[in-house]
């Protein structure tokens, strides 16, 4: 079952890039990179601003940056409001926010790919990478169960 998407819900692309690190599997990398330097900045800012948080870490032009930044104000990601003659982008969600947002999306798109082969790949993955993470999905799959009164 899938939620029904309002007007403000963050639009995200269709497919995941296995492939990727982090951000970059549900957004473009570059996506990515504008998204997390908007949250490093915390405040609104003008383009120049994330530009030059950008540039720290990935060689790119200004209307490059400019252009990411208005596809993430497309996607409902960003926001974008004129101050002084300048737009400034804020997030819209904080990290944490987005991740779960973006996490339960991913989810919705796989259970119903094999439902049950699935929940054994996350606990065969886990295991593999943070068997400490096994005690936290017991833990939520108790309380989800107490939730619908099991």
């Amino acid at each position: 079952m899938t939620r029904k998407r309002s007007a403000t819900t963050p639009k995200l692309q269709e497919t995941v890039r296995l492939g990727a690190r982090g951000l970059g599997k549900i957004l473009g990398d570059l996506e990515a990179r504008v998204l997390e330097s908007v949250w490093r900045l915390g405040l609104p800012s003008p383009s120049r601003a994330v530009h030059a948080e950008v540039i720290r870490s990935h060689e790119v032009a200004l209307l490059t940056v400019i252009t990411v930044l208005n596809k993430l104000v497309a996607k409902r990601i960003l926001s974008r409001r004129k101050v002084d003659d300048l737009y400034h982008y804020g997030a819209l969600m904080g990290p944490e926010e987005f991740q779960a947002f973006a996490s339960r999306r991913l989810a919705e798109g796989v259970v119903d790919f094999a439902p049950s082969r699935m929940a054994a790949s996350i606990v065969d993955v886990l295991a593999e990478r943070d068997p400490a993470q096994l005690d936290e999905l017991a833990r939520l799959v108790e309380e989800a169960r107490r939730r619908r009164g099991k």
